[in-house]
């Protein structure tokens, strides 16, 4: 009997209806049906008490949730999406996005275009889009006291209230970099529309084997993003007195101590998108943030009587 898997937000009640509608399809076209919801992939917040709050990597796999699974059906917004790998990459479950959020960035199709992108996967005529994902540590004496995965990016960031920080940087084997900054980020290239672009980091195409650095409110005019191979390790030790907090994929983190380390890099886990048309990341670009639309012709001036 094949298997499919279903991951709906269940604090929306069409993607709960909606998951229920097709738990119900395709265990009558002969499919065993997995359910689970976004939830299980939310990493947890850190509070001053418990500075560490968090479930290993392969821990977060839904129960059912397995390699025999041949695709999973994730209906939510953008935030579910990222929860959802946390959930099934360790699997190497290809997954189809379906959005029921807002800005729907990560989402392959709409509810209302469902039932024939269902038709069109349960046929097997789709494409699987693999992109990068990062292994988030945080070491502390040498051990590893907090891990994730993250698709779009890990930032490490002051507490409010406290200084700017300084963060010394080393990417792979090149020499130590000292940033002085409100934070770091370091991002995917599938990050790279998220928060690296709000914080003035470029857009980066998901097929380019890259990371991003970008540093947040850098004090000085030569701290500018920086584009790297995604081959290269990343170490952040934190130089300065205070506690940081880090924040993965906007989801969830820990406390950073100042004797503290963050170890990024390459994840061996990938999160794959079904794609039932070929990639179009450009169009995506226009339709979602407005990217290469044609301007606007200024009117001509009329002089009033």
């Amino acid at each position: 009997m094949p298997k499919a898997g279903i991951i709906y937000n269940d604090n929306k009640p069409v993607a709960c209806r909606v998951a229920a509608e097709w738990e119900d399809k395709l265990t009558t076209a002969g499919w065993e049906v997995c359910m689970a919801t976004g939830i299980g992939g939310i990493l947890g917040y850190s509070s001053p008490e418990k500075p560490v709050c968090h479930t290993p990597i392969e821990q977060m796999i839904p129960p059912g949730f397995d390699d025999s699974i041949s695709f999973a059906i994730v209906l939510g917004g953008d935030g579910t999406v990222l929860s959802a790998f946390r959930q099934v990459a360790p699997c190497g479950v290809p997954v189809l996005t379906v959005n029921t959020g807002h800005m729907g960035f990560l989402a392959e199709t709409y509810l209302n275009q469902m039932p024939q992108v269902m038709e069109k996967v349960l046929a097997g005529k789709y494409e699987v889009e693999k992109r990068t994902m990062l292994k988030v540590e945080v070491i502390r004496d040498n051990v590893s006291i907090w891990e994730a995965l993250c698709l779009n990016e890990m930032v490490l960031h002051r507490e409010p209230l406290t200084s700017m920080c300084h963060f010394e940087i080393e990417v792979g084997s090149h020499a130590p970099v000292d940033v002085a900054a409100d934070g770091v980020i370091i991002s995917t290239p599938t990050g790279s529309t998220a928060y690296g672009l709000s914080a003035g980091g470029p857009v980066i195409a998901p097929n380019v084997p890259v990371l991003q650095l970008v540093p947040i409110c850098p004090h000085s005019l030569a701290s500018r993003a920086l584009v790297f191979a995604n081959t290269e390790p990343v170490t952040i030790f934190p130089a300065n007195p205070n506690r940081l907090v880090m924040v993965v994929d906007g989801n969830g983190g820990c406390y950073v101590l100042p004797d503290d380390r963050v170890h990024i890099e390459r994840s061996p886990y990938t999160a794959q998108f079904i794609r039932v048309q070929p990639p179009e990341f450009f169009r995506v670009l226009r339709e979602k943030l407005g990217w290469g639309l044609p301007h606007v012709a200024k009117p001509t001036s009329v002089e009033l009587p």
